[in-house]
């Protein structure tokens, strides 16, 4: 299986606040799980997963790409 997410890279964050539906908090944590396995490593907090969840959505929607080169 190849997911999308591959690790976490460290960087200085920016605090942000998210409220997730129910049911998307649960995908989350099973996606969390899921890379845990794939990867070996633990995934302490699956929180820290939104930021490059969202970082990867972005780099793959031709969409936005092509709409913020006209930026």
């Amino acid at each position: 299986m190849k997911l999308k997410l591959a690790g976490l890279e460290e960087e200085k964050p920016i605090r942000m606040t998210v409220v997730l539906p129910p049911s998307v908090h649960r995908d989350l944590l099973a996606y969390a799980a899921v890379l845990a396995r794939e990867t070996g490593q633990p995934i302490d907090d699956p929180n820290k997963l939104v930021a490059p969840m969202l970082e990867r959505f972005m780099a793959t929607d031709r969409a936005f790409a092509k709409a913020r080169r006209t930026l």
